[in-house]
């Protein structure tokens, strides 16, 4: 099956690069497991670029939503990460991610891409949970992180220009290892905008 859809959200997730495994489970959470060597990202330093990271991802049916879940990652190998995405195109899209870093230390990281990607690691997170969130307000998109759902902390704030095909999304990903296993529980979605965005209220 290479569509799926969840109470919660409102439209279909269409698989982009199947995983090797998915699952759909209680309180309509969704497992993730991404195979060996699986990524997305556009190296500015001229390196080919990597889009085989499995993504599920659906059209939002409005121009300014909030998108979130839990996310819990069985960290195994550097990069190994459960991941939000909000895609435009190709070449136009970003990525908020909970990545084990190179220090073997769970990290909010994001990486925003206009033809090339912008990588950027954030905060270190104690632990293999945490909330992430995407909200879009065109033209613009801010990027949250929580520890408990309820505060958020902004990790990013940028443009990735005007939105035409917008989608939002689930994905894993295992760019050194061999899988990774990702958990998305309390998936939700909500019509409207931040009243600021900076607060992440």
């Amino acid at each position: 099956m290479d569509t799926f859809i969840l109470p919660s959200i409102p439209g279909e997730f269409h698989w982009t690069n199947k995983p090797l495994t998915w699952s759909l489970g209680a309180g309509e959470s969704l497992t993730v497991v991404a195979g060996e060597l699986t990524d997305l990202f556009v190296d500015p330093g001229g390196h080919p670029p990597k889009d085989n990271a499995p993504v599920a991802l659906f059209t939002p049916p409005d121009d300014s939503f909030l998108f979130s879940a839990r996310v819990k990652v069985d960290f195994a190998s550097t990069f190994d990460a459960g991941v939000i995405q909000i895609r435009d195109g190709e070449d136009r899209w970003a990525k908020l991610c909970f990545e084990y870093s190179p220090q073997g230390q769970p990290t909010i990281v994001s990486v925003v891409t206009l033809g090339t990607s912008d990588d950027c690691n954030s905060a270190p997170v104690d632990g293999t949970e945490v909330y992430l969130r995407a909200a879009v307000t065109p033209p613009t998109i801010a990027l949250h992180y929580s520890l408990d759902g309820h505060f958020w902390r902004l990790v990013r704030y940028f443009s990735l220009g005007s939105l035409d095909n917008l989608r939002a999304g689930l994905s894993a990903q295992a760019p050194t290892g061999s899988k990774c296993t990702a958990i998305f529980s309390e998936i939700q979605y909500r019509k409207g905008a931040l009243n600021d965005i900076r607060s992440g209220e």
